[in-house]
């Protein structure tokens, strides 16, 4: 890959992290460069059609969705992160498409309006993970010994609950221990806890508080009683 990369990010975007997770797994240099999404750059809308992150610039041309920036690393950069065998490829595709669909539910999950929604989000969350604790061998990872794009997908969806669990029990990781060990492997992986910035939790509760939802009233303080 001889072209220089750009990756075109946003600070808290789990889906920027999926790429900059790979792009350090294969010891690919880039330089990343960070926008404000509320206030676009001309250039930016040029290259992202659909006007998100992450785009992937490789020399003057531009690759956007994160899936499929992954893919492009994975056959053009060693190693390879995917499966050799095609039926297993489809399936870590499979895998890789639940965690975007696990990520939606959490964006539920912290905009809920009250309690009662709340609640709801945080249990089809519990019902998801058992799913993946349903779907986990021995680990360390997703595949085994070996760290594959699932891993890459995952760190950054784990990445939230480090900040969730500190607002509140939400039952997300009883009798879950597979899927407990993977976390716990992934977040001292180097290339996970490099893809964010290391303040990273304090601008994720920044955030969390400005959703005015029922999970940024359970970070407010305690009123005072008389």
């Amino acid at each position: 890959m001889s072209a220089p990369l750009v990756l075109v990010s946003h600070t808290l975007c789990p889906y920027v992290q999926r790429a900059a997770i790979v792009l350090a797994e294969k010891g690919t240099p880039f330089e990343r460069r960070d926008i404000d999404l509320a206030h676009k750059p001309a250039w930016f809308l040029k290259v992202s059609p659909l006007g998100k992150t992450p785009v992937l610039l490789v020399g003057d041309e531009a690759i956007f969705e994160s899936a499929v920036i992954c893919e492009y690393l994975d056959e053009t950069a060693l190693p390879r992160l995917h499966p050799a065998n095609a039926v297993l490829r489809a399936q870590h595709r499979s895998w890789m498409e639940f965690g975007s669909a696990l990520l939606n539910l959490i964006g539920a999950f912290y905009n809920a309006a009250d309690e009662q929604s709340l609640g709801a989000r945080a249990a089809e969350i519990r019902a998801r993970f058992g799913q993946m604790e349903a779907a986990l061998g021995d680990g360390p990872f997703f595949a085994g010994e070996h760290f594959c794009i699932v891993d890459a997908v995952f760190g950054p969806v784990f990445r939230y609950f480090d900040v969730f669990d500190g607002i509140g029990d939400f039952g997300f990781w009883h009798d879950l221990p597979r899927l407990q060990q993977w976390r716990s492997s992934l977040s001292s992986r180097p290339s996970v806890r490099g893809a964010v910035r290391l303040d990273y939790p304090d601008l994720l509760r920044q955030f969390l508080l400005a959703r005015h939802s029922a999970l940024s009233r359970r970070m407010l303080p305690a009123p005072e009683t008389a």
